[in-house]
């Protein structure tokens, strides 16, 4: 594998819990997380292009989601990543499991894949622009 830059930085913390409401709730009041249906998004400026805001999501989750599986661990992170589909082939030909194909949404490209123990990774091709507000940079 080549030893170009692909994981930019972390793009989400994910976690099984019994009652995720009840953790979001405690995190907003206790730590004051300005969380939301998904959890929390905390913004961060690019280290190389500081003008370019990032994000990273914070979730629990319900304890039976299978979100995570095949993997049974009570968490997963997510990467950010940069060329999507190039990674996606590298780590293919270097047989990693890939778990599905890269979907798209308007805010990133995503595609899961197990690490050496079975842990199932997130990897995030993100569009950042598609969270910020307008007129808010």
């Amino acid at each position: 594998m080549s030893q170009n830059k692909k994981v930019t930085g972390i793009g989400g913390i994910f976690f099984k819990c019994k009652d995720p409401q009840q953790m979001k709730d405690w995190y907003g009041k206790h730590l004051g997380l300005p969380t939301d249906e998904y959890g929390a998004m905390f913004a961060f400026r690019e280290e190389d292009n500081p003008e370019k805001k990032g994000y990273l999501q914070w979730s629990p989750f319900k304890q039976e989601t299978d979100y995570f599986a095949p993997s049974e661990k009570d968490f997963m992170i997510n990467y950010r990543v940069v060329n999507m589909e190039a990674l996606v082939e590298e780590l293919k030909a270097a047989g990693v499991t890939v778990v599905d194909d890269i979907e798209t949404f308007e805010y990133g490209k995503f595609v899961h894949v197990l690490d050496p123990e079975g842990n199932k990774i997130e990897l995030w091709e993100p569009v950042d622009e598609a969270f910020s507000k307008e007129g808010e940079e």
